[in-house]
């Protein structure tokens, strides 16, 4: 169980820190010459109260220890190593069970070098990690710039001292750095492609990003309603029903009470939940939420999670919350009196019911959290919350439906067993993104697709009573009911409708979760857009056709985006005029593929480092459209001047027909 709560919290720790925009540390560089020939670096880092930096030796397995890239040196050659000012803190860490070192309050790092040339140019970054109590930053880089001169340097004393004194290994490491490196070059955006645009209000399609914003927080709401209504099904919670509802019941002779106490209580259950996902929103804000569906590392622990989640519904074992905790609660129901005490019995509900929906409720925060939205969390949580609280309510104004409810038995492990497959194939979405992300080649489309017709393959079979989990038990011999053979047979049938797409087919009800189909090796339909990745090869294609250009800022991680490309893009009539009329250019925000050498950018009045594609196709969107959300399709004239658009999402074939003919008119 320690375990799993450590887990829970580089969770957190990680989502915070790939995307909320915390800058608790402050840096400061320059250089001056000591005598002659020698000079020293500072970087001075000025640290927020609460928050500390991470020291210079943190042991593998903890966080990101502070470090110095040296990208450029040009006429200096380093001497010896980084020297801090002050030794830094050591302390035990819980969370991540190691002795960490760190320093609080301001600490300067210096770098003594030696010039070889009257004029040097020092430029690198610091890399770094930040926390505080509650959170971390990501790992973040604070890049230098530094020129100096040496003017008495003696170029003939220099020459003779290099051929008398050995070299140290560390200055032999910084001469093969210097010769090495390459000074990143400059991103100069004032070619015209690069200028940025003068939106027309009359012909933008901007409104549509509101609408799909409220939209996405319905259906987080329906989704997590469902999620409720399923963790009543199972094993920790539906048995609890019956048993609670007779205590209210029994607990006053006045009924009039007894239903207040009831209500009370469901309404308990509901802000327990509701503050959870207030908590989520709180903690990674909203920004953090709007990247969070495009950071491939989060998307990977996303995907070890659900597997997790999804071996725990299959029997391998439970995910319980400690003991302690509940004995707490009870405790403290009993103690208190009124009100206050029937919220610890919710408490006590939440607790005891944790190892059924816990899953369950970790499933729905993490596709709440990666729709983007700050409130995602807290609307799916009251989603949630509603479903569950429900039947209390219910069944407390009238009693006697208590007497319909089906037993306890072993349909609601055939419930968790159900739940465990549909954990399962969610998974592989979340892997599919950072697999797509990082150019890994090792789940697209057909093997995604292998994947899930085997999982619902399975999931009908065991519906059907084909096969059986040890968690089961044995076999009453009754046979399989209605419910469960058509739920079989559905399983089945989706199954069928997905093998088609092994060859190629569009299968646009999954195209929000199926990678996209220029990861299709093998197929037979035909039809995928021939377009570019790279937005000045497309520019200069457009030149050379006299065509206008159809810019689509799309990510890999981006679930409207496949919606688009399934309901929209892929219709025969849209894509035979993109095809004929448009050079398309499809610019993927979250690429991790790393640039051929990292470029600068002043952004906000502050020098910002590219290293990735993804990284420079998010400034160009911001930098020439002023937008960072996908999907953003635009369509421009081979001067980069703006034609029609933006339009964003939206499922509407007949408008997005009409944004293209605007840009051909």
């Amino acid at each position: 169980m320690k375990k799993f709560l450590l887990l829970l919290t580089i969770i957190a720790s990680a989502l915070v820190a790939s995307a909320q925009i915390l800058q608790p540390v402050h840096w400061r560089s320059s250089v001056k010459m000591t005598d002659d020939q020698h000079g020293v670096v500072t970087l001075v880092a000025t640290i927020d109260d609460g928050w500390h930096l991470y020291a210079l030796d943190i042991p593998s397995g903890g966080p990101i220890a502070t470090s110095v890239e040296w990208e450029r040196l040009d006429g200096v050659k380093l001497d010896g190593k980084i020297r801090p000012s002050s030794a830094p803190h050591e302390e035990m860490d819980n969370t991540f069970e190691m002795k960490l070192r760190w320093w609080t309050g301001k600490v300067t790092l210096s770098q003594k070098f030696t010039a070889t040339a009257e004029k040097f140019n020092i430029k690198g970054a610091v890399r770094y990690m930040a926390c505080n109590d509650q959170t971390c930053t990501s790992p973040s880089a604070e890049t230098f710039d530094l020129k100096g001169t040496a003017p008495n340097l003696n170029a003939k004393d220099k020459e003779a001292e290099a051929e008398t004194e050995p070299e140290s290994a560390d200055t032999l490491e910084s001469a093969v750095a210097a010769a090495d490196s390459v000074a990143p070059a400059e991103v100069a955006p004032v070619a015209d492609t690069w200028a940025p645009v003068s939106f027309d209000k009359a012909n933008a399609q901007g409104d549509e990003v509101v609408a799909s914003g409220s939209m996405g927080l319905w259906r987080i709401f329906g989704l997590c309603f469902l999620g409720g209504l399923l963790a009543l099904l199972t094993p920790c919670v539906w048995p609890i029903i019956p048993m609670t509802v007779s205590f209210f019941l029994k607990k006053s002779g006045n009924r009039r009470q007894s239903l207040r106490d009831a209500v009370t209580y469901g309404l308990s259950i509901i802000v327990i939940y509701v503050a959870l996902g207030l908590a989520v929103s709180a903690i990674f804000g909203a920004s953090a939420l709007n990247a969070l569906a495009t950071n491939a590392v989060c998307n990977l622990i996303f995907f070890a999670l659900l597997v997790l989640f999804a071996i725990s519904f299959f029997g391998a074992f439970e995910i319980t919350l400690p003991e302690s905790w509940t004995n707490k609660m009870d405790s403290a129901a009993e103690r208190t009196t009124g009100l206050l005490s029937i919220f610890f019995m919710a408490f006590t509900l939440v607790l005891v019911s944790f190892s059924c929906t816990g899953p369950i409720i970790g499933t729905l925060l993490v596709e709440a959290a990666s729709q983007g939205s700050s409130m995602g969390p807290a609307v799916g949580m009251l989603g949630f919350a509603i479903a569950l609280a429900i039947p209390f309510t219910l069944f407390a104004l009238f009693p006697s439906w208590l007497k319909k409810l089906p037993r306890s038995g072993g349909w609601m492990n055939t419930v968790k067993v159900v739940l465990g497959f549909l954990e399962l194939a969610l998974s592989l979405k979340f892997l599919s993104v950072a697999d797509l992300a990082y150019g890994w080649h090792i789940l697209d489309r057909e093997t995604f697709l292998a994947l899930w017709i085997a999982i619902f393959g399975l999931l009908g079979l065991y519906l059907l009573g084909i096969f059986r989990f040890k968690s089961d038990g044995p076999s009453d011999g009754s046979g399989v009911g209605v419910t469960r053979f058509m739920l079989g047979l559905v399983s089945l049938a989706f199954t069928a409708y997905l093998v088609p797409g092994l060859w190629g087919a569009p299968l646009r009800t999954t195209s929000a979760f199926v990678p996209p189909l220029s990861t299709q090796d093998f197929n037979l339909y035909g039809g995928e857009l021939t377009q570019y990745s790279d937005y000045d090869e497309g520019m200069a294609a457009a030149a050379r056709q006299g065509k206008p250009v159809f810019v689509d800022f799309s990510g890999f991680g981006c679930v409207n985006c496949r919606k688009m490309e399934g309901a929209v893009l892929d219709r025969d009539e849209v894509k035979k005029l993109i095809t004929d009329r448009f050079v398309t250019v499809q610019l993927m925000v979250d690429d991790k593929t790393s640039l051929p050498e990292p470029r600068y950018v002043q952004e906000n009045g502050k020098q910002v480092r590219l290293s990735t594609y993804g990284d420079l196709w998010s400034y160009l969107q911001r930098y020439k459209f002023g937008s960072n959300s996908q999907p953003y399709y635009v369509i421009l004239n081979e001067k980069g001047e703006l034609l029609s658009g933006p339009f964003a999402y939206r499922e509407d074939v007949p408008a997005f027909l009409q944004f293209l003919n605007d840009g051909l008119k």
